[in-house]
């Protein structure tokens, strides 16, 4: 989603990655690490980098650790399993041992026994670390600066995340190198970036193939992981289908948000013919599937830049479009799959369109959302995504039945074998950033996947999305396995019982004892490149960041403000 209404030629936000090609040592690892720190890119207006990792901001990485007597969800679609232990070593998993039989006590004495750091996980979920597929970072009109964003991924045990784009160019790159070498707070990154966008890129607009091509190739020099297309007036398809191409040329990624300006002459289904990678949101799949050919049947007084006729129109292609399980339908599906295209729904982001008041109201936002943030949520003509101008139950309506045509056509693309991603798009329309990602996990089980496919989305499906155009068909995250990196979330309770439990919040639950309500859950420790996070500690540094900007604005530490 772009910033503001009326920016969209303006230089997008971005955040970056790791981009490992090939196999991973932990020589190789290590010597990375312990790289001199680099001193950040200073930003211009709308991205502040964050502030360098303070004592006390995770533990490690250690010569070796072990997580002892946990039981593990890897992420590749296995069951769970354990007891065991899960050695670690720098950052590289080099060993997972049975620790016991289950029902009965843990063996006492397991090897190994020269550990510098063991964390107790008896009783205790292990997951690979969450992929967060379509970010935008804390831009300095919803926080003082990155780290916000930062630490409430991480409390949520998000432990990369694919920025499309989340700062500057430059800003982006250097955080992306700075978390590499761990000297930020913060996910793994990778750097997705917009056509034309760079301050060394002197080309110019990208509108023909050429220009188009030229820039893939200076901007995948530059160091990018990818690129965010949109479908805008300076792209036709020639020009997408140059872009396309020539990313594969270069090994970088692909993932484009087919607009309204520019579906009707590129579609999702002519996207993934032309060698796009990825489709995040739902724009392009229902415009490959409309009845009455390739445009939406708009209203005659629709007016793209106000913000409420774009959003209340989208529910409509519910109705435009060929039925679930029609031969249109079908063929669709199996044409993306047989492209490889990976669909990443982010359906968190818009479900505040199908229920206002429960995105509005939700339970972190007083003590989690930074006043900033809730100020760019409200109705605005001129913030992006705050289109609730007059949102009447008719809307609503329209938007729940056009949710459950694309819930289904997600699940049968699940179910043909197509890939799923997990992404939030959050900072957007009541989403804030780490709480929306969980909200995801929650929408793919009521489209149809079984808690471990939500998982699997989450995590490998995500990890193979992002390694793939670098050539790496086994990526080093996405699976607690041995010789993959260290990129961990441990919980208290079974996320695959109830995804709820994920939120920083904590769920409801009737403790029979007491016959009170308690609120059980989030996240215990998140653990990325080896270096342990206290989730728990993480929300406090939030919450006080939150606090101390109501101080400043002369708001009250309680509550949100109300609009």
């Amino acid at each position: 989603m772009m910033k503001k209404l009326g920016l969209v030629a303006r230089q997008a936000l971005a955040v970056g990655s790791l981009g490992l090609l090939g196999s991973i040592s932990a020589t190789a690892v290590q010597a990375q690490t312990a790289a001199p720190a680099a001193e950040p890119v200073k930003a211009r207006a709308g991205a502040v980098p964050a502030p360098a990792r303070q004592q006390g901001e995770g533990a490690g990485p250690f010569r070796k650790m072990v997580i002892r007597g946990v039981t593990l969800i890897d992420g590749s679609g296995a069951p769970p399993r354990g007891p065991v232990d899960v050695v670690v070593e720098n950052n590289i998993v080099t060993a997972i041992e049975a620790a016991g039989t289950p029902g009965l006590p843990l063996v006492q004495g397991r090897a190994p026994r020269d550990a510098d750091y063991e964390l107790d996980a008896t009783g205790m979920y292990m997951l690979p670390g969450f992929i967060d597929m379509h970010v935008h970072g804390s831009s300095d009109d919803k926080a003082p600066d990155l780290s916000y964003s930062y630490k409430l991924w991480l409390a949520h045990g998000v432990t990369s995340v694919r920025g499309v784009d989340l700062a500057p160019f430059e800003i982006a790159l250097s955080e992306r190198a700075r978390s590499a070498r761990n000297e930020i707070a913060a996910p793994r990154i990778f750097s997705y970036h917009r056509p034309g966008t760079g301050r060394g890129w002197t080309g110019g607009v990208t509108n023909t193939p050429e220009k188009a091509r030229e820039w893939v190739r200076w901007a995948a020099k530059a160091g990018i992981d990818g690129i965010k297309v949109t479908a805008d007036p300076t792209q036709p398809p020639e020009v997408l289908e140059a872009i396309y191409d020539e990313a594969k040329k270069q090994h970088i990624g692909t993932v484009a948000h087919l607009s309204q300006i520019g579906v009707a002459r590129m579609d999702a289904r002519h996207a993934g013919d032309a060698g796009l990678g990825t489709v995040t949101h739902f724009y392009g799949h229902m415009e490959s599937l409309l009845k009455e050919g390739p445009v939406q049947n708009w209203d005659p007084s629709y007016n793209y830049m106000d913000e409420q006729d774009r959003f209340s129109n989208v529910a409509n292609l519910y109705r435009e479009s060929f039925e679930p399980g029609s031969d249109e339908w079908k063929d669709y599906l199996q044409t993306q799959k047989k492209n490889g295209v990976t669909f990443d729904p982010t359906m968190t982001i818009y479900a505040a369109s199908r229920d206002l008041m429960h995105a509005r109201n939700a339970d972190w936002h007083g003590q989690y959302t930074m006043p900033q943030l809730w100020n760019f949520f409200q109705s605005s003509r001129e913030n992006h995504g705050s289109y609730f101008f007059d949102w009447t139950t008719e809307k609503e309506v329209r938007w729940r039945n056009f949710y459950k045509k694309f819930m289904h056509l997600i699940n049968d693309y699940k179910n043909i074998g197509g890939r799923v991603t997990a992404g939030s798009d959050s900072g957007f329309i009541f989403k804030t950033y780490g709480f929306g990602y969980v909200e995801e996990l929650e929408l793919l089980q009521e489209a149809g996947f079984n808690p471990t496919q939500v998982v699997q989305a989450a995590t490998l499906n995500g990890a193979l999305t992002l390694y793939e155009p670098k050539g790496n068909v086994a990526p080093p995250i996405g699976t607690v396995r041995v010789g993959k990196l260290a990129d961990m979330v441990l919980v208290k309770e079974n996320p695959l019982q109830n995804f709820k439990t994920l939120y920083g919040t904590g769920a409801l639950r009737l403790n029979e004892q007491t016959q009170k309500l308690e609120r059980v859950g989030g996240v215990s420790y998140t653990i990325k490149d080896g270096i342990v996070y206290d989730a728990k500690k993480l929300l406090a540094d939030v919450a006080e960041m939150v606090k101390s900007e109501k101080r400043r604005m002369g708001l009250p530490e309680e509550g949100v403000p109300l609009p």
